[in-house]
């Protein structure tokens, strides 16, 4: 049985596209992420802030999907004051076969 393309399909052949929606979905992943974390550490988003030297807004940005500017270290006191570990992960590409 042949699979049905999607207009999603279609649209994730566009190597620009993909590229543009490979980076959304990282950001949307990061700061949903940081959100989770802070939750299950049962933490707003200013205790959060307090315990990682950091203000509510920056927390705040952090967990939205349109900031682009993650920090390394703050990552990493994010993660510490929520009891947690950062781990960063790079993943080969599949190879196009010509």
């Amino acid at each position: 049985m042949r699979k049905t393309k999607t207009y999603m399909d279609k649209l994730m052949n566009n190597e620009e596209f993909r590229k543009r929606f490979d980076e959304e979905y990282q950001n949307i992943c990061i700061g949903e992420q940081i959100a989770r974390i802070r939750h299950r550490a049962n933490l707003t988003q200013d205790a959060l802030a307090k315990r990682t030297h950091t203000t509510k807004s920056a927390i705040s940005r952090y967990e939205n999907s349109d900031y682009k500017s993650y920090s390394i270290p703050l990552l990493n006191r994010i993660a510490e004051a929520c009891g947690a570990v950062l781990k960063v992960n790079f993943v080969t590409r599949g190879i196009k076969k010509s």
